[in-house]
């Protein structure tokens, strides 16, 4: 089972507190990019599995963010 149908079996409380979680991992892995591009000495490979890693989590995020907050326009 993927991480999206897995989100749509929980609740909004459940989802605000994944959500919060899940931006703070994400804002981590910004710095860990950053740190490690500051120093030169990371190796391709390890910054790809990073940065793939952090879509992930942006993907993530926003499928969540549209469930808790719907875009109605009324």
């Amino acid at each position: 089972m993927n991480a999206f149908s897995d989100i749509s079996m929980k609740s909004d409380e459940v989802l605000k507190v994944e959500l919060e979680v899940l931006k703070r991992e994400h804002r981590d892995l910004d710095d860990s990019i950053r740190a490690l591009q500051g120093t030169g000495t990371a190796d391709a490979l390890t910054l790809q599995r990073l940065k793939k890693r952090k879509l992930q989590l942006k993907d993530m995020i926003a499928y969540i963010e549209d469930r808790l907050f719907p875009d109605i326009i009324a």
